[in-house]
């Protein structure tokens, strides 16, 4: 337990920074005179790095066993592309530090996700220990979006905004070195982990899993383009926007403990009902006033905490513990390939018709429910699997 939570410590000062950032990008890049489709072509392009490089990422920390040298390069490049967005006067510029940060965080998350995954048994289950990180990670974005909203209330700056983000960046560094020095071989938590590296070979439901999850993931709206909509609409100022992304993280962070133990417990029927639910945030978003905005905006956070806990939580017992790190790997970077095609294509859409955005959102995220029904059948109960 401790482990986990000294990993949640060092991912809230990471989530505070990164998601500080987040919260703004979309009005920040409009008074830059960015389109609707540069912010979805931008962020989306973000994702895909973010997700994408997943993979390779995996791949050497599976090959080499150096997880926390891999997470430690991560979190310098994320930390550090932040702040440097302070710098930046054209979109085009900020654009570059938008889409290292998200490799930084490709970098890091597949080795971290890795040693999370070898607390698992002693913590009570892979939803449960995903959820308790989610909890913390997104305690730390829900803040990074009311300190902005504050800074910017204040002295109207997004340099200064971006500026200020410094301070948590270099806490979250110290607690990473902290993590290092106090654990430096999580794998050896896992009394269970199998020796060896053999060929790397997923289960077939591993990659209809998959397949669902992309479908997931090109219907769901980046949060900088629903703030463009709100921006362009006038449905809040900016301060607001700031203040909704904060409301979104304080629901995915509760939300994902009381889900992933939930999952533990049922298993798919839970992904498939939040699924659902999910999908109900494109038409209150895009369609609503300041109060349902915001309502669709909480349940826009609901399922970025299924996606961060969740999501990745359900991998895991599909793929033996060697190969854990390619696994996450692989999976997030289809999940952030098809985040960039549908964020390009709803930024797309948007320029031309409010309404097909909300259809081609709902319709895309429940097109994954049947294949999660199929997946659920052919899976283990989760908590015979920890």
């Amino acid at each position: 337990m401790r482990f986990v939570l000294l990993i949640g410590v060092l991912s809230f000062f990471a989530d505070l920074t990164h998601e500080g950032s987040r919260s703004i990008l979309g009005p920040f890049l409009a008074s830059m005179q960015a389109s609707a489709f540069v912010v979805g072509v931008v962020t989306g392009f973000g994702e895909l790095a973010g997700y994408g490089l997943r993979y390779f990422s995996g791949r050497f920390a599976d090959a080499t066993g150096r997880f926390w040298p891999t997470a430690i390069i991560g979190y310098l490049v994320q930390m550090s592309a932040v702040p440097a967005l302070s710098l930046t006067h054209t979109w085009h510029s900020a654009a570059f530090f938008i889409i290292l940060e998200r490799i930084g965080r490709a970098i890091r998350n597949p080795p971290r996700d890795v040693m999370l995954s070898h607390a698992a048994k002693h913590i009570g289950g892979y939803g449960w220990t995903f959820g308790i990180h989610e909890a913390c990670d997104q305690f730390g974005a829900m803040f990074g979006p009311l300190l902005m909203a504050a800074v910017l209330s204040y002295h109207g700056s997004y340099q200064l905004a971006f500026t200020v983000l410094l301070v948590p960046a270099v806490l979250n560094l110290i607690f990473v070195l902290i993590a290092r020095l106090l654990y430096p071989r999580p794998q050896d938590l896992d009394e269970n982990q199998a020796s060896g590296t053999g060929q790397t070979r997923f289960p077939g439901k591993f990659w209809v899993y998959l397949s669902g999850a992309c479908l997931v993931a090109v219907g769901f709206t980046d949060y900088p383009l629903l703030a463009y909509h709100f921006t362009h609409t006038g449905t809040a100022s900016t301060q607001w926007i700031a203040v909704f992304y904060s409301v979104a993280m304080a629901v995915s962070g509760t939300s994902s403990l009381l889900f992933g133990r939930l999952f533990d417990r049922y298993g798919f029927r839970v992904l498939i009902v939040l699924t659902l639910l999910a999908s109900l945030f494109a038409p209150l978003a895009f369609l609503g006033n300041f109060w349902l905005a915001l309502a669709g905006v909480a349940i826009w956070g609901m399922g970025m905490g299924v996606h961060e806990s969740i999501i990745p939580a359900a991998v895991t017992p599909m793929v033996p513990g060697q190969h854990r790190a390619a696994a996450f790997g692989l999976f997030t970077a289809g999940y952030g390939i098809f985040w960039f095609i549908g964020s390009a294509a709803i930024g797309f859409i948007y320029d031309h018709s409010v309404a097909w955005t909300i259809t081609f959102c709902m319709v895309s995220q429940l097109l994954a429910v049947p294949i999660f029904v199929w997946v659920g059948r052919h899976q283990a109960p989760l908590q015979n699997r920890t």
